[in-house]
């Protein structure tokens, strides 16, 4: 005897409560994991700034060992300054690094042009702070 299966042409389609148990899972799910990855974009953005801020440090040293003085700006590291003694440029990219929020570093001689600092005012964009808010700074004297 053979028998005959009966195959069901109907298709499955999700409830209403189906779907809306699965949006809910899905929102848990980001509301855990969102903060997480925020403030790993955080800490990245502050690593980021001290690796530039050693970059440019590095950049600004070797200008003055070359020339025997600091840049007065930093886009001085970039093109040349009409010192007949510079050998730039000091930096491996075409336009200054920014900071980790996008901005622009703050570059100023001290002591009569015997040292330099370069500051990131951090994710407010303001002076002080705390966390991503801090100032970082980078400072070098000569030695």
């Amino acid at each position: 005897m053979r028998k005959y299966e009966q195959s069901s042409n109907r298709t499955h389609s999700f409830t209403l409560i189906e779907i809306m148990i699965v949006v809910v899972i899905i929102g848990m799910i980001a509301a855990l994991a969102v903060p997480k990855l925020m403030g790993n974009l955080e800490k990245a953005k502050v690593e980021t700034t001290k690796a530039a801020l050693g970059s440019l440090k590095s950049a600004v040293r070797n200008f003055k060992m070359d020339t025997g003085e600091y840049p007065t700006k930093l886009e001085e590291l970039l093109q040349t300054t009409g010192n007949e003694k510079w050998d730039g440029p000091y930096l491996e990219v075409k336009v200054l690094p920014k900071d980790g929020w996008d901005n622009d570093f703050q570059y100023t001689l001290t002591n009569d042009n015997f040292g330099f600092d370069i500051i990131s005012l951090g994710a407010d964009k303001t002076t002080g702070g705390d966390g991503v808010n801090k100032d970082l700074s980078c400072w070098g004297d000569e030695e």
